[in-house]
């Protein structure tokens, strides 16, 4: 079995034509080159699986070099870890990229979505706002009523209200590959991405394919 997934940066939104002549709007994403920097055995880390490495880095602490020597001396900035079955098919320094995708396989993609800073209820809740008639001048887009008075005589936990919105971890599944680049390291996932241009996103296969 082949690893479960690799990292790779979002290069941007395009068009692209697929197998059956179709226009599809895709994101285009870098993946890798990744390198085998660790793997994990059942005998002394409980679980298998593969840790790789992304994106070359000019600068690295002791504790960063003592950990990537081993796979060849390595500066590498990003480092992530992808279930399999058996580690025995790669070995440290192995070099990993988009041939590991294929056009028409469903692949799901993690990242951290874009930041919006703080943010009303309406935008960052999709609330209606209140009435523009009857004199209410000045609440277009206040969030109204966050409770009883009397009983409970609080705001519950976890009331939807304004505050930061974006920047957190997001993954869009089931998104189908379109096409491959081998020469550039690139595949085009059909739909949209998370993150900004040139962000650090996560693919891999599909968990739950929906038909």
């Amino acid at each position: 079995m082949t690893i479960e997934g690799l990292l790779g940066r979002k290069l941007g939104a395009l068009q692209v034509f697929d197998e059956k002549g179709r226009l599809r709007g895709s994101t285009a994403i870098e993946v890798g080159p990744c390198f085998v920097t660790q793997l994990r055995t059942p005998e002394r880390d409980g679980y298998t699986a593969v840790q790789v490495g992304f994106q070359e880095d000019r600068k690295l602490n002791s504790p960063e070099t003592g950990h990537l020597r081993p796979a060849g001396n390595l500066k590498l900035r990003h480092l992530a870890e992808f279930r399999m079955d058996g580690a025995d098919a790669y070995n440290l320094g192995d070099k990993l990229g988009a041939e590991l995708f294929d056009a028409g396989q469903k692949v799901d993609v993690t990242a951290t979505s874009k930041g919006r800073g703080f943010q009303g209820g309406v935008r960052r809740h999709n609330f209606a706002g209140g009435p523009k008639t009857h004199g209410q001048s000045d609440r277009h887009r206040a969030p109204g009523s966050i409770g009883s008075g009397t009983t409970p005589g609080r705001v519950y936990k976890g009331t939807r209200m304004a505050g930061h919105m974006g920047a957190v971890r997001t993954t869009v599944r089931n998104l189908e590959v379109v096409a491959r680049n081998d020469e550039k390291g690139v595949i085009f996932v059909a739909g949209s991405v998370p993150g900004p241009i040139g962000g650090l996103v996560r693919i891999r296969h599909a968990r739950k394919v929906s038909k």
